[in-house]
């Protein structure tokens, strides 16, 4: 699944933890997220890609006690698969779970691609 995912962590703030193999992901990141607004949970189908964005489904919070979001493009097949937020979370949460699981404490991720 070829995805495009953007989040912060307790001490982080918002990063790209996958690129979805763009080298500058933030171009098609805008483009999906342009006419979407700023509602906690979002479906919204741009083309040939969906923006996707849900709070940790765990309640986690960085240190100013925000909840954390997770943004993700959908690229490919799988965008005309969803037809909901919940749809997608289903799809999409459980490929990147175990990842946010281990970084989103540390102090800084790893950079896009590397065994996320």
């Amino acid at each position: 699944m070829s995805l495009i995912w953007a989040t912060r962590g307790r001490t982080w703030g918002f990063r790209f933890l996958r690129d979805g193999g763009f080298g500058d992901p933030l171009q098609v990141y805008d483009d999906a997220f342009s006419d979407v607004g700023d509602e906690p949970e979002v479906w919204w189908r741009v083309a040939e890609k969906g923006a996707l964005r849900f709070p940790d489904p765990l309640g986690r919070k960085d240190r100013a006690g925000r909840i954390i979001p997770h943004e993700f493009v959908v690229l490919g097949p799988l965008a005309n698969e969803v037809d909901s937020v919940e749809c997608a979370r289903q799809l999409v949460w459980p490929q990147v779970a175990d990842v946010f699981s281990r970084i989103w404490e540390m102090p800084e991720p790893p950079p896009p691609g590397e065994g996320l």
